[in-house]
This record gives C-alpha cells, structure tokens and sequence, in this order.
C-alpha cells in the first residue's frame, strides 16, 4: 500500500513539473475566462472561483468532466477536447494565481 501511494505521488509531481502555466494562460483565456474570469475569479453567482485552487484537484475535476463522470451542460462540452497537457497547463495556471483574504 506505501509502495503505493508512493508511486502516486511520483507520479503527480512528474506531471506538476511537466505543467506550462504560460501555455495554460493562453489556453485559460479562450476556454474558460467567459464564465470564471480572466484571472480565475468569476462573477457570476453560480460559477466558482478558479484562482487559488490546488493542482491537483482541478485536474481531477476536469478529467472526470471530460470522461462523463462528472455531469454539468457546460464544462462537459468545455473539457471534453482537452488533452491531458492541456488540463495540466491550465490547472498550473489557476493554481499559481494567490488569493488573499482580508478581513473588514
């Protein structure tokens, strides 16, 4: 099981290595800036905020919008072309972009 998560874990940090945020930018800019803004933060009520999110999870999230296993009209059209690169590159742009939070 250590050998496990072990080997998983290698294999995350290949591909946060291998991510071009630069390339994710451009590639953010035309796919997904209309509905979560261009710098990740949307404005629109029902649609999250991407700036800040963990890798990670966002690659997560894109892959299973693009294999069916996670369902919604629009982001399952949006990733279904993705390549693999290109959700690495666009989730390493997201998550290189910081979020403060103050408070009043």
């Amino acid at each position: 099981m250590k050998s496990i998560l072990v080997g998983g874990l290698l294999l995350w940090v290949a591909s946060v290595a291998c991510a071009d945020a630069a390339a994710g930018k451009v590639r953010a800019a035309t796919a997904c800036a209309v509905c979560h803004g261009p710098l990740g933060l949307s404005l629109q009520p029902n649609v999250p905020h991407l700036a800040g999110q963990p890798q990670f999870y966002l690659v997560e999230q894109l892959r299973n919008y693009r294999s069916g296993k996670r369902q919604h009209e629009v982001m399952s059209v949006i990733a279904k072309p993705l390549s693999d690169q290109e959700i690495e590159d666009v989730s390493q742009w997201y998550a290189s972009l910081q979020v403060q939070v103050e408070e009043k």
